[in-house]
């Protein structure tokens, strides 16, 4: 079922391996030209273009674009108490892995009188993307909001599609996510319109303000990637995400039922979802091919889960060493890496490029995905070459006080002026020599 790329006795050079290696084709740019007319109408006109798109592309019209504040109380209310313990349990541990990630400020003291403090700062307003397309994430909602809390984001909104089933509204159970987590402001709002929105706000059908954020976090379409690739720095924005992502490197300890149902689970999401098997061993490439013959076809999404598997952009790579693996797994940077082989610990610790590991054969992905406490907003499409998944990190600003007394200043004077000398901007060091003119 899966492609196969053999590079058994040879690994080609980086460059090389990112042109070889299975990876799903998404081109923002060729959408940006549908994209730019409904930002710019957003802008203009604000709600009443949100709400005539909305209808033309999801086929409801909300009422309003605020979701009341009962809504979200009966979404709870109504929730399925075993979906309700598995939030609270997700909710819970997310909190637990998140806490231990918000950053102190540090004073340096560089001289006598002369300070350099770092303030982390959280961003005022957030909004927090939970998409709403072929399946419904009320997990991604509490992947976005439990580390914007704990940094100290003092307002949230929270941007889900409006749902024709749902009267218009977004899907219970994104609404009663929210509502578990405190989150009181959420928008009947998706893709694109929802970034445009949330960058430039509006007024809703009953007069009441929609405040714009200063960021906008989460994933979704290719459309909503397109507008965050064109509201950059009118807001600030985690990633652009592409399809989800998982590799696997493996060896032949690996069981390859384990390998192939976790293949399967990223596959589930989306027919562009890429799953691919990095392993030292051709029969467990055989065995993990059969194993996909025999659970692709008794799974729910059978179809999008077979065009996801026998995409270009899955497949297996067949490698001489488990060396040779840990290379191909670098530059590839998957967005979720599983590591299944002997010592899986030890070669888990070797990987510097991933965007969450997920060490030997009880820590699936799907594990990540809900109840281990890390975060499944992850860079995809090599990204995690250079960058990190979402923490509270993501919401917080560095910022640098620098605090110098007069003798501090004096004593480091005659070293600015010859920098600013150097780079041909006087002003610089008279700007500070004048402080010492009588």
């Amino acid at each position: 079922m899966l492609n196969r790329i053999d590079l058994r006795g040879r690994v080609p050079s980086p460059a090389e391996l990112r042109a070889a290696l299975p990876r799903a084709e998404v081109d923002v740019d060729a959408v940006l030209h549908h994209v730019r007319p409904l930002v710019d109408d957003v802008r203009t006109r604000g709600v009443d273009a949100v709400l005539e798109h909305t209808e033309r592309f999801d086929g409801v019209r909300p009422a309003a674009v605020r979701v009341p504040a009962a809504e979200l109380e009966r979404a709870l209310a109504e929730l399925d108490p075993a979906v309700r313990a598995a939030l609270e349990e997700s909710i819970a541990r997310a909190r637990a892995v998140h806490a231990d990630q918000r950053r102190t400020d540090t004073t340096t003291r560089v001289v006598p009188g002369g300070t350099v403090t770092e303030r982390w700062v959280p961003v005022r307003r957030v909004g927090l993307y939970a998409p709403g397309g072929l399946a419904v994430y009320p997990s991604s909602v509490v992947m976005n909001v439990v580390p914007a809390q704990l940094a100290g984001v003092e307002s949230l909104v929270v941007c889900s599609p409006p749902q024709a089933d749902f009267g218009g509204l977004p899907h219970p159970a994104v609404l009663a996510a929210a509502a578990l987590l405190g989150v009181t402001e959420v928008w009947a709002v998706g893709g694109a319109l929802a970034v445009a929105l949330l960058a430039y706000g509006g007024t809703d059908t009953d007069g009441s303000g929609l405040e714009p954020a200063d960021m906008v976090t989460g994933p979704g379409n290719v459309y909503l990637t397109a507008a965050k690739r064109l509201l950059r720095g009118v807001i600030g924005i985690d990633a652009e995400a592409g399809p989800t992502e998982i590799a696997v490197l493996a060896d032949d300890t690996a069981d390859p039922v384990h390998v192939a149902a976790d293949l399967i689970s990223q596959a589930e999401h989306d027919t562009l979802a890429a799953s691919v098997l990095v392993t030292t061993s051709d029969e467990l490439a055989d065995a993990v091919d059969r194993e996909l013959e025999r659970q692709v076809g008794a799974t729910k999404h059978h179809e999008r889960v077979r065009t996801a598997l026998t995409g270009p952009q899955s497949g297996v790579v067949l490698v001489s060493t488990l060396d040779d693996g840990l290379r191909v797994v670098d530059v590839y940077a998957a967005e979720h890496l599983e590591v299944q082989t002997a010592d899986a610990r030890a070669v888990a610790a070797r990987v510097r490029a991933a965007g969450a590991i997920f060490v030997g054969a009880h820590s699936p992905v799907s594990l990540g995905d809900y109840c281990a406490g890390s975060n499944h907003v992850l860079p995809t499409g090599g990204c995690a070459r250079h960058s990190s998944g979402l923490s509270v990190q993501t919401f917080l600003r560095g910022i640098h006080v620098v605090d110098y007394d007069e003798d501090a200043l004096r004593s480091v004077a005659h070293h600015v002026v010859a920098l600013a000398e150097a780079e041909d901007l006087p002003a610089h060091g008279q700007a500070v020599t004048a402080r010492f003119r009588r």
